[in-house]
């Protein structure tokens, strides 16, 4: 969705609000983190022409001129993280050659998916094949190998609209770590591939007839987020893939999804909510978004302790305290808390906030595919700290489609 929301659709906010009788409480990210710390460098603009490295090059960085990279782990926490992003490509690769077999070229025209667009969901999964090749090369010999996946999609329109969720859990998972390898240039390499899976996620936007990219900036997720949404659709691997090490959350559900009033051609594939999608187009100005702030969102959710994941060999498993209280909304640079009603065993209400980016922006942090978990308390974090939040999750992320 492109467009700001006026003040007739941020009314209902109000609504909400006091069906629930709480506010919202966000989490704003102003370029500076919620921790002091001692900041020795005054970022003036001077510099000292006696401490540059090399010529037209400042003092600092990390290793800029490093003679000889090494392009591998230098930790643990370097291996699962990079093992996690192999998972993902191994599942992105099966998930859009599945999607091409699993439909006639009859089913995909009746989508308005053509022959050329079909080629450019196909050479996706070739530029799959290069992610899985880099990866495994840095991983080396003990890289794992491809697994047997699931899928739950029974028509192109939801094909189309899991393969863009999924593309966003990929990408949004390595910028949640990117940051914190110890292997700076490894973190060189899968940025250089994690840019292109932004691409493709903008193209299935595009093919679902959504705005490409309604977002001012792409959201991180912690690692265990990434495992938790990918592990349900795993069905067994090789005896050699060694254990992950990320947690596996109880599952979240929502219950009353978005909806819109989208009757623009009853031909077109429907979501998994019943709307019709737009045609495939470089971009649609959504006049009737798929959500809207205020409206109230229902939950339900799993016990911890399920079998999950590859071999059901994993565990789901929380360590909050109690039942959840808050919905932590994470999108773009913020998290933005809404109080949860609890409504039954397992099962709770809230609302979509209206937050935006910034206090003086247009830009709805909640817009385009948003994360969404529930905790017992609602800390604030930005993200290069997000990992914080996972000892107070209850269950999630749930991914929610909106704008």
């Amino acid at each position: 969705m492109g467009f700001s929301f006026t003040a007739s659709l941020l009314a209902g906010a109000a609504l909400a609000k006091g069906v629930l009788s709480a506010q919202a409480i966000p989490t704003e990210f102003s370029g500076v983190g919620g921790v002091a710390a001692n900041l020795t460098y005054n970022a003036t603009g001077d510099f000292n022409t006696s401490t540059q490295p090399a010529a037209y090059t400042p003092a600092g960085g990390i290793v800029p001129l490093e003679p000889s990279p090494t392009y591998a782990p230098l930790s643990d926490f370097d291996y699962q993280s990079l093992s996690l992003a192999l998972y993902h490509e191994y599942f992105e690769y099966d998930l859009f050659n599945y999607g091409l077999t699993r439909f006639s070229d009859e089913e995909f025209d009746a989508a308005g998916i053509n022959a050329e667009y079909r080629h450019l969901i196909r050479f996706m999964a070739q530029q799959e094949l290069g992610h899985i090749e880099l990866i495994s090369n840095m991983l080396g010999p003990d890289a794992p190998k491809a697994c047997q996946y699931k899928y739950d999609f029974d028509s192109v329109g939801g094909f189309l609209d899991f393969a863009q969720k999924q593309t966003q859990w990929t990408e949004s998972g390595v910028y949640g770590f990117l940051e914190h390898l110890d292997s700076r240039a490894a973190a060189n390499l899968l940025l250089q591939s994690i840019t292109t899976e932004a691409r493709q996620e903008m193209s299935l936007r595009q093919l679902q007839g959504l705005f490409p990219y309604p977002v001012w900036f792409e959201t991180g997720l912690p690692q265990s987020f990434a495992w938790t949404l990918v592990s349900p659709y795993i069905v067994s691997c090789p005896a050699e893939n060694h254990k992950v090490v990320w947690q596996n959350f109880p599952g979240l559900h929502v219950v009353s999804p978005p909806t819109a009033t989208n009757f623009t051609n009853g031909s077109y594939p429907q979501y998994p909510n019943g709307t019709y999608m737009y045609p495939a187009a470089v971009s649609t100005n959504r006049t009737l978004p798929l959500s809207l702030p205020g409206q109230i969102v229902e939950f339900s959710w799993e016990a911890p302790g399920q079998p999950i994941g590859p071999n059901t060999s994993y565990i789901t498993n929380t360590t909050a305290k109690g039942q959840p209280q808050f919905a932590a909304w994470i999108s773009q640079l913020n998290i933005t808390y809404t109080p949860l009603n609890l409504t039954g065993n397992n099962s709770g209400a809230t609302y979509q906030p209206s937050v935006h980016l910034y206090n003086d922006s247009t830009q709805q942090v909640i817009n385009g595919s948003s994360f969404v978990v529930l905790t017992d308390v609602a800390l604030p974090l930005t993200p290069f700290n997000l990992s914080a939040i996972n000892e107070h999750i209850v269950a999630g992320p749930a991914v929610y489609a909106s704008g």
